[in-house]
């Protein structure tokens, strides 16, 4: 059983320590394999022992780079979380323990360069530590008899364009070591002894740089349940292994044996007979992160490969996948490579009941199964799929009287949870990292559809590790290659502005201001003498729009760019209430300053008195709606040029429109100016996903052009929900006091649940004859006031009716 700790084990043996002996595990040290080779490799850990009596005993266990952990042959859990070279995570597990004999063994594997790119190393080895002292001669790593093996059995296929997922697997059944989990086969060695275990919180001295520091997995553990769903499209006799270029068509259809292969995926098994090649197309009818897993017997010589699809392409030269529910025609490849998909393989021995599994989930809406025996007969005794992602729900509820709103919400929200395991990340096909920009719309719509923050937590706190010398935070991370995207720094400091107003807590908001006095000197740093940033180097990406190449906006590469600036000054804005709320007024007043000077600045180079608008280049040609919504939400501007923007945003068809992600900021542009019609109207992005039956909200704003089928960015519009229709937003730190100014737009009513750690937010509200009617109830201890019919209505603890 996993447990999140509340505090780190083993503080107390620091007791009469000086600085140089503090943060050791006592005498627990790392182990690994005798003389190891070159990553990748896989090996095992074992430790047998026996228990008196019956008893739960305390572990902590970590590894690098991963490990499965196994108690008796059975899975325990998995790990460690995912963090950097400085920050090494373990989890705590309660062992329950039977009278008897036990073996505890641990699946190891380092991949270096082929892990995703998430995913850091400092040396590959395993750690094992229990709590109490009386069984540290018995199990604690370094200190107990443990024994290690390199397995066999493991090749590895490159992921193509999927670049940041790590490679997939070949198992050859022929060469694995069956039994490990249970400590079985030859070939065991003493493991060799690294150096001590270090605390992370209590050791900042005298540790080389090949050793770890830990720290207390900050999350719980992921899900992990059986996907019990599944539909079998087309089952066929390819001519070819390879079946990229064999379009999916009903003229190849074996009806007749579709009901076996559907019987494979409720449990039941199936034998193929030898000498025979299947393809099976499966639309599993959602998207899933999953973990596949093939129980085979006999089948000497044959193959079971498992390939994932987001979507089937229908044009290969344009790569356009259209509906996605539709597959007649289309062609199970990869995304700009014309050939198979991404999966693992697994090639069985011809022995009884072996059970492949890989060390890394896959995912997508279609699996693709392609079995070929040779000489034997292969029955395939069970094809499952493990489903894991961060114990996310749907905790909050939102209704209305637009329908086409309520069907956005499953797949938002699906896009949300497969986009959040160990991170947050961009997508989980193609990169599954953490970049600042998504993250900070996941984050929202996390504060308003549950109550849990730790996901958001360790996301702040990991860009503030990713800092680099000059200021600026990585745009990515955790990622062992570094990248730069300048603006998404910027967006890291909106993140904890974020937080605060949304979560509160300012001591774990104190932490992390340091971090965004760097970031913003960086850019006060890029100054002229007219107040001006220039733009810095890097990737400075604000949007996916054609007009931009490369989502640069006019400047952003070698000049000026007022999108930039802007976000500048929003930022400087954010960390103004920052650092009034955490007692430091004079650098609010600092930073507020800062940005009436640049605000000056921009209104000089940028604002055209032709156009009553704000440039997007000096010379005052080219003009987009990003500029003007960050103008807006700046809060900078004068009355003046803040009308003048309201009478044409909505209006101009000249301006370079956002995409999906981008569209965050306008909607929040949209409630500012009271026109949430605007909002509605691009709301039609999102009618497009149903209409296309995309199970999760996809990159970009072209079903089309798409690469992504999952990235949660295009979630946000259910933060909109709550914060712009329903219109709460905080007035102090934490929500403890709200002000509620709905904004139903073209709805009759709009109603919702909005789960807060202070309590519920309950909102009933319904247009009658041009006024607001409905009620509204707070969580106790919350204050606020509500705006509507030109009244301002006080809101306390309890139900109010308008």
């Amino acid at each position: 059983m996993r447990i999140v700790l509340e505090s780190e084990p083993f503080a107390s043996l620091d007791q009469g320590k000086n600085w140089g002996q503090a943060g050791h595990w006592g005498n627990c040290r790392w182990i690994g394999l005798p003389s190891a080779p070159p990553t990748p490799y896989v090996c095992a850990f074992k430790r047998a022992f026996s228990s008196e009596e019956p008893t739960t005993l305390r572990i902590h266990v970590s590894a690098d780079e991963r490990y499965a952990l196994y108690l008796d042959g059975e899975r325990v859990g998995r790990g460690p979380e995912r963090g950097d070279d400085l920050h090494w995570f373990f989890e705590t597990f309660d062992l329950t323990l039977s009278a008897g004999d036990h073996i505890l063994v641990a699946h190891v594997w380092a991949l270096g360069n082929k892990a995703p790119i998430a995913q850091f190393s400092v040396k590959p080895g395993f750690l094992l530590c229990p709590e109490e002292d009386s069984w540290r001669e018995t199990l604690a790593t370094g200190v107990a008899e443990w024994q290690v093996k390199r397995l066999g059995g493991y090749e590895y296929t490159h992921p193509m364009g999927a670049f940041g997922v790590g490679h997939n697997l070949v198992v050859d059944g022929s060469a694995y070591d069956w039994g490990f989990e249970h400590g079985e086969g030859q070939g065991w060695v003493p493991a060799e002894t690294f150096h001590p275990a270090y605390s992370a919180k209590r050791r900042n001295e005298m540790v080389m740089h090949q050793e770890h520091l830990l720290l207390s997995a900050m999350l719980p553990a992921m899900i992990e349940r059986p996907v019990k769903t599944g539909k079998v499209r087309h089952v066929s006799s390819p001519a070819l292994s390879q079946t990229h270029s064999i379009p999916i068509r009903e003229a190849d259809h074996l009806k007749a044996e579709t009901s076996d292969w559907q019987a494979l995926l409720s449990g039941s098994s199936l034998t193929i007979p030898p000498h025979t090649r299947r393809r099976v197309l499966i639309d599993l009818e959602n998207y899933y992160c999953a973990y596949p897993e093939v129980i085979v017997s006999g089948g000497q010589g044959s193959l079971v490969r498992a390939h994932w699809q987001e979507g089937l392409v229908q044009d290969l030269k344009t790569w356009d996948r259209g509906h996605r529910g539709e597959v007649e025609g289309k062609y199970f490849c990869a995304m700009w490579h014309f050939k198979d998909g991404l999966g693992d393989t697994f090639k069985p021995d011809g022995g009884e009941n072996r059970h492949f599994k890989t060390l890394w989930w896959q995912c997508g809406r279609y699996v693709e199964l392609l079995v070929e025996t040779d000489n034997h007969p292969l029955t395939i005794e069970k094809f499952a799929l493990l489903e894991t992602h961060y114990p996310m729900g749907q905790d909050s509820l939102f209704q209305s009287s637009e329908p086409r709103l309520a069907a956005v919400i499953p797949i938002a929200i699906r896009g949300l949870q497969m986009c959040a395991h160990e991170t947050y990340m961009d997508c989980p096909y193609f990169e599954q990292l953490m970049y600042a920009g998504d993250t900070r719309l996941e984050c929202l719509v996390t504060y308003l559809w549950s109550r849990d923050d730790r996901l958001p937590r360790k996301a702040l706190k990991m860009f503030d590790w990713s800092r680099l010398p000059q200021g600026f935070t990585q745009s990515r991370y955790p990622s062992r290659l570094r990248q730069i995207i300048p603006p998404f720094s910027l967006w890291w400091v909106a993140m904890i502005h974020d937080f605060m107003q949304w979560r509160g807590d300012l001591p774990f908001v104190q932490e992390l201001l340091p971090g965004m006095r760097s970031v913003l000197d960086a850019f006060d740093a890029l100054r002229d003498e007219t107040g001006i940033v220039h733009s810095p180097a890097g990737w400075n990406y604000t949007d996916w729009v054609n007009e931009w190449a490369h989502g640069e906006p006019p400047g952003a590469r070698d000049g000026i760019s007022a999108l930039l600036n802007w976000q500048f000054v929003y930022s400087l804005r954010c960390a103004a209430q920052l650092e009034s709320e955490c007692g430091e007024p004079e650098l609010a007043q600092r930073w507020e300053r800062k940005a009436q000077e640049v605000t000056r600045a921009i209104a000089q180079h940028f604002w055209s008195d032709s156009r009553g608008l704000f440039a997007d280049n000096v010379e005052q040609t080219l003009f987009s709606e990003h500029a003007q919504c960050l103008a807006v939400l700046s809060g900078t501007i004068t009355d003046d040029q803040r009308q003048s923007i309201a009478n044409q945003l909505f209006e101009a068809d000249d301006l370079t429109v956002p995409s999906v992600y981008f569209m965050h900021y306008y909607f929040e542009a949209c409630r500012e100016l009271n026109r949430m019609d605007a909002f509605f109207k691009r709301m039609a992005h999102w009618y497009e996903m149903v209409d296309y039956d995309f199970k999760t909200t996809y990159e970009n704003g072209n079903p089309h052009t798409n690469r992504s089928d999952c990235h949660a960015w295009g979630a946000h519009p259910l933060y909109h929900y709550f914060a712009s229709v329903l219109g709460v937003q905080p007035s102090a730190p934490g929500c403890q006091s709200v002000t509620i100014r709905p904004q139903l737009g073209m709805l009759n009513s709009a109603s919702g649940v909005m789960v807060h750690p202070l309590g519920d937010f309950r909102f009933d509200f319904r247009q009658e004859e041009g006024l607001l009617r409905g009620s509204v109830q707070l969580p106790p201890s919350v204050s606020g006031i509500l705006l509507a019919n030109g009244q301002n209505y006080e809101l306390k603890e309890g139900r109010l009716e308008i």
